[in-house]
């Protein structure tokens, strides 16, 4: 067994997963200061995508990376959906709802594998490789072993992000455990080649035995499919592609779903077995969990790789700011506990929010099997006044992109003073025209860089990220200081690198400013 081999540099974070979660954290956290290192088993970098949707509040989380335009040319950003409701079609136009307070107004269909190069290139600008084929297999006291073209290795780190899906190697050799159950159900995949359909535009079917997806951004094929049927014995992981489906029965699906449709060739299908299931920590000792290794859901809603790049983008910064050892460190370890405290609530409500839509989607019950199959024919004909409704629409489509999830019981969450309306601390900062610099900016402009951002109303004090604590030199991520200069007041606000708001102030001054960064920097 070798020491450190494959390692120019010791690891503040080792990152086990190179899927969105693991890429995008170790992304974040390298842009906040930390040396990472990125692990992956597989040895390829091309995998069928099984997620196709980004929301608009992981965009808003990728954009201070720098990532955000690339994946906006990568995506469809303008849905069009046909829903197949019996006899007629409704479409619907995504682009036609406006979410407020956001510089991305609507979800976009982005391949997972467009998402994955996309990050993988950042990293690797920055100077970080996917170091593939080398496998997490286990912990040598306080060092990974890592097993690469039959050779072991011990890896020194200072922190540990188990990345690596449902099956997580690190979460089993951390002792969480993984609480829940499978599914009856099944998805299958398929990319396909069809006839019959429209062009360019997604169709979803509501038949009785489940909702059937067509989008029109397959990987092998033109389309790809995406349907529930019951569950085999194939023997596959939890979550990971499995076995080949026959094309019979994938025409049998779509000739179920009532789709004027036919198959030409099937390039490439996957059945993938679903679980319901939550780690019962997030965190371990030096050991953080991330994504599909802390939470399994179904696909309904869209709503895996976000909740794992949101995930990532609560902890890369707050491990990045716990690098430099804090003599007797307390201050570190209530950082560091944020991570489980805010997000594994955020995740047990997506678990249930996830719940709720596949029970309609593809529940097996006299219920949903009928409000699929005769309910929502009959309701066809007010389909377009509701999808008309954008308030209601809007309204919807925020909690798919997580515009609710709220930190406020948090630890780095403090009002000091009076305040008055939203965002209160814990919230998500939302967009806004402010002025700054003499200049009408966006405020998710103005904080699209790493690190954290100081607003000061018009008439608080001068101060600059040295008189906080911050200057150059400081460790971990940067401090940026605006003056809204429309804003009036004396106070401020602090917003995090994972762009929530940390303190609301009625009066600042440096000393209150400079106590609330070094606590949410791990400083004593």
């Amino acid at each position: 067994m070798t020491p450190g081999a494959g390692a120019e540099a010791p690891t503040d974070v080792l990152v086990v997963g190179a899927g969105t979660s693991g890429l995008a954290l170790a992304l974040q956290a390298h842009d906040c200061g930390a040396r990472v290192r990125v692990v992956e088993r597989r040895t390829e970098e091309f995998r069928p995508s099984r997620a196709l949707i980004l929301h608009p509040r992981t965009l808003e989380g990728l954009r201070p990376l720098g990532v955000a335009d690339e994946l906006l040319s990568r995506a469809d950003t303008a849905p069009v959906v046909d829903l197949h409701l019996g006899p007629r079609v409704v479409t619907a136009r995504l682009d036609d709802v406006t979410l407020p307070g956001t510089a991305f107004p609507h979800p976009v269909l982005a391949r997972q594998a467009e998402v994955e190069a996309v990050l993988r290139a950042a990293l690797a600008r920055r100077g970080v490789t996917v170091e593939r084929g080398t496998e997490f297999v286990g912990r040598s006291g306080e060092r990974a072993v890592l097993h690469r073209d039959g050779a072991l290795e011990e890896a020194s780190f200072r922190w540990l992000a188990g990345c690596d899906g449902p099956g997580s190697t690190v979460r089993a050799a951390a002792g969480v455990t993984w609480r829940g159950r499978p599914y009856r159900q099944e998805i299958l995949l398929a990319d396909l080649e069809l006839e019959g359909l429209l062009p360019g535009r997604a169709h979803v079917a509501a038949a009785a035995g489940g909702l059937v997806f067509l989008f029109a951004i397959g990987e092998r094929a033109p389309w790809r499919l995406l349907a529930t049927t019951r569950s085999s014995p194939s023997g596959a992981p939890f979550g990971q592609p499995g076995p080949p489906v026959p094309e019979e029965e994938l025409q049998a699906v779509l000739d179920a779903s009532g789709l004027p449709v036919r198959m030409l060739r099937a390039a490439w299908s996957s059945r993938v077995r679903l679980q319901h299931r939550l780690a019962g920590r997030f965190r371990e000792g030096d050991v953080f969990l991330v994504g599909d290794a802390a939470h399994a859901h179904s696909p309904a809603g869209g709503q895996g790789m976000n909740t794992g790049i949101l995930d990532a983008l609560n902890l890369g910064w707050k491990l990045a700011c716990a690098v430099p050892p804090v003599p007797g460190g307390p201050a570190q370890e209530v950082l560091l506990d944020t991570y489980e405290q805010e997000r594994r609530p955020a995740d047990r409500l997506v678990l249930a929010l996830t719940h709720v839509l596949f029970w309609g989607e593809a529940g097996t019950g006299p219920l949903p099997r009928a409000l699929r199959g005769r309910v929502a024919p009959l309701a066809a004909p007010a389909a377009p006044a509701l999808l008309g409704r954008h308030r209601l629409t809007a309204a919807g489509m925020g909690v798919l992109a997580q515009f609710h999830v709220r930190y406020r019981g948090s630890p780095l969450s403090v009002t000091s003073g009076r305040v008055h309306g939203t965002p209160r601390p814990g919230d998500r900062l939302p967009d806004a025209l402010v002025r700054c610099g003499g200049r009408a900016v966006r405020l998710h402009g103005l904080t699209a860089a790493p690190g954290f951002h100081v607003l000061l109303e018009r008439s608080a004090p001068g101060l600059d990220a040295a008189a906080l604590g911050a200057g150059p030199g400081t460790p971990g991520p940067r401090v940026h200081v605006h003056r809204l200069e429309d804003r009036p007041g004396e106070g401020g606000t602090v917003v995090r690198p994972d762009g929530h708001v940390g303190l609301r102030a009625g009066r600042v001054d440096a000393e209150l400013l400079s106590a609330w960064l070094a606590a949410a920097r791990g400083r004593p």
